[in-house]
């Protein structure tokens, strides 16, 4: 399948600094190599969205936490743990 894909002045430079620098065999490899990129960050990005989603609805099923609680809670550890070092 070939398709074109237009550049801005700045990205032609670019992918070719990095056809010059012999990193990649021509433009259309830099430009591939992009989209690679894009497509891994898409799938992180829709995997955290993801665990916000899944966070969001245990939150809604179990109940959400008030920091003050937590802050709470964590300042308990803390203290039984240096109670025990004593």
């Amino acid at each position: 399948m070939g398709t074109n894909v237009n550049l801005t002045p700045e990205l032609e430079r670019f992918a070719q600094g990095c056809v010059e620098s012999g990193r990649f065999n021509n433009v259309s490899e830099v430009v591939r190599s992009g989209l690679r990129m894009l497509h891994d960050a898409e799938q992180k990005r829709a995997a955290f969205v993801a665990s916000l989603d899944a966070a969001m609805a245990e939150g809604h099923r179990d109940g959400f936490a008030r920091a003050a609680d937590v802050e709470s809670s964590a300042q308990a550890i803390i203290d039984a743990a240096r109670a025990r070092k004593r």
